[in-house]
Parts: C-alpha cells; sequence; structure tokens
C-alpha cells in the first residue's frame, strides 16, 4: 500500500511558529524532504526520520522539481510517510498545490498543512499591521520572482490602495521602485525591508519608495526578505512584541 506525503508549511523560521499539525505530521515522519530555508531545529521533532535536503534557492544550486517529485513518489510507494518541509506556507510561492496535483496523479494521498508567512511574521516582529482600520483595508502578496522572468502589471500593484508585501525581490529593488513609481505610487510611500523574518538576527530599515534602493545598499541588505510597502509601514508598535516562551 502506498504511504502519504504531508505537505507542510515549517513557518518563516522561528520555531515556535510552527503549528501543532505540523508537529504531529513530523512525529509520525518516516522520510522528512527539507528545504533550504527551514530552521534545522525543527528537525527535533522528528529525530527518528530520514532527512533528505532539497532546497531549491535563487542564485544556488536547486534541486530540480522533477526530481523532487519523483523521490516523494517513490517512498510513498514503499509505503512510508512522507513529510515535504518547505519554509513558510506551501501554498504561498511554495508549490504546495502543484505537487499535491502530481501525487493526486499518481495515486498518492496528500494533505496540506499550512505555516505562517514571512511576510505576516516579519511585520509583526516590526511592529507593522499588514491591516489597520483606516489606513489599508487589505494586503496583496506578490513576489517579485517569476518563472518565466516577466515584468508584473505594476500599474495595478500601484493603485489597488492594499499593503504590498513582496517576496524575493532584493535582487530587483530597480524594477520595484521604477514600476511602483511609473504607476503612480507616491515616492513618499513608506517602505519597510525585512530581513531573515522572525529569527533572532532578524533585521529592518525603514525607508520610502523613492529611497528604498539607496538605503538597502546602505544597510547592505541580503536575501532572504521581505518588503512591506504602504502606509502601514510607517507604524510602530506601541507594545512590546512578545518573547520566546
Amino acid at each position: 500500500m502506498n504511504g502519504k506525503v504531508w505537505l507542510v508549511g515549517a513557518g518563516p523560521g522561528d520555531p515556535e511558529l510552527l503549528t501543532l499539525k505540523a508537529v504531529k505530521a513530523l512525529g509520525r515522519a518516516d522520510v522528512v524532504m527539507i528545504d533550504d530555508l527551514v530552521n534545522p531545529a525543527i528537525l527535533e521533532h522528528c529525530p527518528d526520520a530520514r532527512v533528505v535536503r532539497v532546497g531549491k534557492r535563487g542564485g544556488c544550486r536547486s534541486t530540480p522539481q522533477a526530481f523532487i517529485h519523483r523521490l516523494m513518489l517513490r517512498y510513498a510507494r514503499q509505503g512510508k510517510c512522507v513529510v515535504r518541509l518547505k519554509g513558510g506556507d506551501p501554498c504561498i510561492f511554495g508549490r504546495g498545490s502543484e505537487e499535491a496535483d502530481w501525487l493526486a496523479q499518481h495515486g498518492v494521498e496528500s494533505e496540506l498543512v499550512n505555516g505562517i508567512t514571512a511576510g505576516l511574521a516579519g511585520a509583526t516582529g516590526c511592529g507593522i499591521p499588514l491591516t489597520l482600520r483606516g489606513v489599508s483595508r487589505g494586503v496583496t502578496l506578490v513576489t517579485a520572482h517569476t518563472q518565466d522572468d516577466s515584468s508584473l502589471n505594476w500599474q495595478a500593484l500601484a493603485q489597488t490602495g492594499t499593503t504590498l508585501v513582496i517576496y524575493m525581490g532584493v535582487a530587483r529593488l530597480t524594477d520595484i521602485r521604477e514600476g511602483l513609481l511609473a504607476g503612480g505610487m507616491a515616492p513618499g510611500m513608506p517602505v519597510a525591508m525585512i530581513e531573515n523574518a522572525s529569527l533572532p538576527q532578524q533585521r529592518e530599515c525603514r525607508s520610502t519608495l523613492v529611497h528604498m534602493q539607496a538605503d538597502a545598499q546602505a544597510f547592505a541588505l541580503k536575501s532572504p526578505a521581505i518588503l512591506v510597502i504602504g502606509e502601514v509601514a510607517a507604524a510602530r508598535a506601541v507594545l512590546p512584541m512578545a518573547q520566546s516562551a
């Protein structure tokens, strides 16, 4: 009989942000296929599982997606419980739905387990509410990195009136800045650039749309990082953020 594949979101980095459902899935796992951005401390929940690293990062040597598919299928057909452990949420720029569809086509049961996405955790860690009554009634999550290297509709994004959270944008700050300015967004729109969301080494750089490229360079902003663009990015928490238990 086939085993089962759990497509699990590991959250943005802080092991304490892992969900109880994710912990249970890891505890059952025979094999854990882990992405590069997953905090290794999370593997404490699956001490007896075989760990296979299948990282995919821009600008680095990456594991081909076809190989990941075949490996999940092989272990599942051996009757094993497989956890495909992904940073953040498996369905937010994580190919979770693609992998679930592929497994279903090959007769393998899978289940998606949500994780906290970096945009939410990073903003919260800086005291930024992604939505705020009277300021922002919505949030738009986008990736600056597209599979076919096509350009986003920056004019449409500039006119949404929602908070923009941009993933994988460090290498494309020029395109983001110029696209949003050309789309009509105010040059003084607040921007927060957040590196290593939720981890002890999290850093933030506050700027504005027109100055964000120069400020990011002076700050030495590095990936992984997210950008929060909108009026809420000028907010700062009144109360201190919760500390680790």
